[in-house]
C-alpha cells in the first residue's frame, strides 16, 4: 500500500507519493504529485538531491522543464532522457560544477506550447497579426490561438509558488547568483523568456535547441528589446544540424547578433554552440548536457 503524505504551506496543498517515481543512478529523487497552483493546472515536480545532501551544507538550484523526460528513459514516451543524474552526479563529484540540486518540472501535455511561448512577444501583435499567425497550419499557432498563451501564469507559478516552497524545504543559495532555469525546444523559449522577464530571479539560463521558427519567429522581436543585464546574467544556447534542429542556424545567428548589441562577451556571460548532425531529442541533448551545466554552474 502506498504511503502518502500530505504537506501544507499556507494554502497550497502538495501530496508527495513514496515509491512509483523514476529511478536514479545518482543522488536521490523526490517527487511531489499534481504539486498545485493558483496560476496553472496541478503537475508532478521531482527535486533531485546529489549524493551527500545535507541539510549544512547550502545548494544552488536548477530549474528544468518537460521533467518527465529527465532522468529515466524506462518512464518517458519515447525511451529516451535527459541523464540528468549521470551527468550532475558526474560533474559534482568531479569537482567541475558547484553542489546544486534540480527541480524538474512535468508539462502538462496539452498546453505545453501554450505555457512555453513567450506570451508578451504574442500579446504585442495586434488581433489582425494574431489572427494571420494563427490561420497556419502550425501546431504552435493553433495552441496560442485556441488555449491562450500561459506562459506568464507559467512563470508566476515557477517564482512565487513553487521557488518559495524549494526554498523553504531544502537547504538552498535562493539568489539570483544561484538560481538557474534550462530547457529544450519550447523549453528553451520558456527559458530565455523567464531570466528576461524575472532577471531578479534566474543568474543564468540554457537554451537548447531553441525553437525560434514558432509562429514565425515573432519571438526574437521580444528577446532584442528584453535580454537582461550581461554584467549579471549567463546565457546559454546551442542547436543541431538535423530533424527539427537544422531549421534554427538563422534565427539563432540573429540572437547572437543581439546579444553584441547588447554587450554580452562570447565564452565570458554568454555561449552559443552548433552540434553537426545533432537532431531534436533527449539523446542529443543527453550528450552535451555537461557543456551548459558546466557554464552555469562551473567553479
Amino acid at each position: 500500500m502506498r504511503r502518502i503524505l500530505i504537506l501544507l504551506v499556507g494554502l497550497l496543498v502538495v501530496t508527495t507519493t513514496q515509491g512509483q517515481v523514476a529511478k536514479v543512478a545518482t543522488g536521490k529523487l523526490i517527487r511531489y504529485d499534481k504539486f498545485e497552483s493558483d496560476f496553472v493546472d496541478a503537475r508532478n515536480v521531482e527535486v533531485w538531491l546529489p549524493d551527500g545532501y545535507s541539510s549544512e551544507k547550502k545548494y544552488a538550484v536548477l530549474y528544468m522543464h518537460d521533467g518527465q523526460m529527465l532522468f529515466d528513459a524506462s518512464t518517458t514516451w519515447n525511451k529516451q532522457e535527459w541523464g540528468v543524474d549521470e551527468t550532475m552526479g558526474r560533474l559534482i563529484a568531479e569537482g567541475k560544477i558547484k553542489d546544486c540540486i534540480v527541480v524538474g518540472i512535468w508539462n502538462n501535455d496539452d498546453y505545453r506550447s501554450a505555457e512555453y511561448f513567450p506570451q508578451r512577444a504574442w500579446d504585442n501583435l495586434s488581433s489582425e497579426q494574431q489572427d494571420e499567425l494563427a490561420a497556419g497550419d502550425s501546431y504552435t499557432n493553433e495552441t496560442l490561438r485556441n488555449k491562450v498563451p500561459q506562459a506568464d501564469n507559467y512563470l508566476r507559478f515557477l517564482v512565487r509558488e513553487l521557488k518559495p516552497f524549494i526554498d523553504g524545504h531544502y537547504s538552498t543559495l535562493p539568489d539570483m547568483e544561484n538560481t538557474f532555469i534550462l530547457g529544450s525546444s519550447m523549453g528553451g523559449l520558456i527559458s530565455c523568456y523567464a531570466i528576461s522577464e524575472y532577471p531578479g530571479i534566474f543568474g543564468g539560463a540554457a537554451c537548447l535547441s531553441t525553437h525560434w521558427p514558432a509562429s514565425s519567429g515573432i519571438v526574437l522581436n521580444y528577446v532584442e528589446d528584453n535580454l537582461p543585464n550581461p554584467a549579471t546574467h549567463k546565457i546559454y544556447f546551442d542547436y543541431g544540424t538535423a530533424t527539427l534542429d537544422s531549421l534554427y542556424q538563422p534565427y539563432q545567428e540573429k540572437v547572437d547578433e543581439m546579444m553584441v548589441e547588447r554587450g554580452y562577451r562570447k565564452e565570458d556571460n554568454w555561449i552559443t554552440r552548433k552540434f553537426e548532425g545533432a537532431m531534436h531529442d533527449e539523446n542529443a541533448w543527453r550528450s552535451r548536457l555537461h557543456f551548459p551545466l558546466e557554464f552555469l554552474l562551473g567553479k
